[in-house]
């Protein structure tokens, strides 16, 4: 329990109404999760304005009402609840979260890791490295968040500021000492971190993506950057960086000192000196400041040669012993939909993997072509109301990097499938003898797929990864790319048994 002055600690306020010496029992952007002794935070949201529930708020408890509109003059408020107008909605939400579960993330080895690919890999690189090391470390990103007493599917990659600190929260209570957290570019810009500190931060790479929201490249890049400029204002103690990457300079220069690079580069502090891919993984021997040695991984190519030199980088820079390092690389199996293998008794191969952008459909498909000796099948699809600009160039590179490309749906959303579908064409039929098959039904794509593999194949399937749904128009239905393969795969082969 706070008063409320010291929950606004921090927040640039433009003027209150009211009692700022109640007590806090909560902090809310959602008018339903409300409960007595709450702050409201009335956010501005791209689809509706919480400002038009502060009512609500007050008639189910809330203590303050915070907000960028000055108090309605038709509302007599401060008798009920302090109003108090803020400069920016989101970045007070930040500010009183962060006061209220006591800046719960300065307590902790916090590592954050951000970049267009990779992240998710990353991350449980990075966990599963900790734990080889004794040390339990929370997990925040795409496909869940995990700790001390919770675990559930993520909705976003980033929760809103409240539930996101009271999960950090946990983390400190739980006794844990270390958090590995996935930072996109999105919640950055929404502020949903604004506040945390990060002793590590991580830069994976920059390829095109979120240019419907970002509108241009170097938004996009900015928005990612003030990960490594601090979020709290403080510059992270380390920072792992992709020296490949070509905003490898513009990072590198914000604390030389403190830049741990990795990279295929020579003059990287970690690199893999020599290493060879295959359909059990990889083996490596890797170059680092600790000294060198060899992994095997039973993650696969090229891109994750790059993920376990990210993961290392995180491993030194918090003082890992090699031989933990070594063997929480080791002892990672998969990652949920990153090119995940689906076991099967025909004589082809499957992977179900996330890439849905035109850098990650790319290196997928080379990634597969590195280990096939037959052709390459790659079933894909763009999702709907998003970036539009990445859609003929994920046509154009499953057209070159793949012998057979099946085009589907992947959550249409509120656009009509095939106006997608035909977006993507435009780039299947800018490469000459491309050979490609469209079905707006995902299901019948993947079929269709499967039932034209032959010895020697690898069908990809590509776009969804670890998600287990559809969303169509406003609806969502059950659908996991693993699963619908799994049942086709049985059905295939008791069509051949026969």
């Amino acid at each position: 329990m706070m008063r409320l002055r010291d929950v606004l600690a921090g927040c640039r306020v433009v003027q209150s109404v009211g009692d700022l010496d109640c007590d806090v029992l909560g902090i809310a952007c959602d008018s339903r999760q409300v409960s007595p002794g709450f702050v409201f935070a009335a956010i501005r949201g791209f689809r509706t304005d919480g400002n038009r529930f502060a009512l609500q708020a007050i008639a189910s408890g809330a203590v303050a009402i915070i907000s960028v509109s000055p108090p309605p003059a038709d509302v007599t408020v401060d008798a009920k609840a302090a109003w108090i107008q803020v400069e920016d909605d989101r970045d007070a939400l930040g500010t009183l979260a962060s006061n209220f579960y006591d800046q719960p993330t300065a307590k902790l080895h916090a590592i954050g890791i951000t970049g267009t690919n990779g992240k998710t890999t990353t991350t449980y690189l990075v966990e599963s490295i900790l734990k080889a090391a004794g040390h339990p470390a929370a997990v925040f990103g795409t496909v869940e968040y995990r700790g001390p007493g919770f675990e559930y599917q993520a909705e976003r990659t980033t929760p809103e500021a409240p539930e996101l600190e009271s999960l950090f929260r946990k983390v400190v209570d739980g006794g844990w000492k270390h958090a590995v957290m996935e930072v996109s570019s999105h919640a950055i810009d929404l502020k949903r971190v604004e506040g945390l500190h990060f002793d590590v931060a991580v830069f994976t790479n920059l390829s095109r993506d979120h240019l419907d929201y970002h509108k241009d490249m170097r938004s996009y890049f900015l928005a990612k950057k003030r990960l490594f400029t601090g979020l709290d204002g403080k510059v992270p103690r380390v920072m792992v960086l992709n020296k490949d990457d070509s905003q490898f300079a513009e990072l590198f220069a914000i604390a030389p000192s403190r830049v741990i690079s990795y990279g295929m580069d020579a003059f990287s502090d970690v690199r893999p000196s020599s290493f060879k891919l295959g359909w059990s993984g990889i083996d490596a021997r890797f170059q680092t400041p600790a000294g060198d040695f060899d992994i095997h991984s039973s993650l696969m190519g090229k891109p994750n040669l790059y993920n376990i030199s990210a993961a290392i980088g995180v491993g030194l820079g918090l003082d890992v012993p090699v031989d933990s390092i070594r063997a929480g690389i080791e002892q990672l199996p998969v990652v949920p939909g990153r090119f995940e293998k689906i076991a099967t008794t025909l004589p082809f191969r499957v992977v179900v993997d996330y890439a849905h952008t035109d850098d990650a459909l790319e290196k997928v498909l080379e990634t597969a072509r590195e280990i096939t000796s037959g052709h390459v099948i790659v079933v894909f699809g763009c999702a709907g109301e998003r970036d539009r600009t990445k859609r003929p160039l994920m046509g154009n590179a499953a057209a070159r990097l793949s012998d057979l490309a099946v085009l589907t749906s992947d959550n249409p959303r509120g656009e009509d499938p095939m106006a997608i579908i035909r977006e993507v064409e435009v780039g299947l039929q800018s490469v000459a003898g491309s050979q490609y098959r469209s079905f707006v039904d995902r299901r019948e794509a993947i079929r269709f797929a499967l039932s034209s593999a032959s010895e020697g194949d690898t069908v990809i399937v590509a776009g969804k990864g670890h998600e287990t749904y559809q969303v169509i128009g406003n609806q969502t239905f059950d659908f996991d790319d693993r699963v619908v393969v799994r049942e086709l795969l049985d059905e295939l082969a008791a069509g051949r048994n026969h």
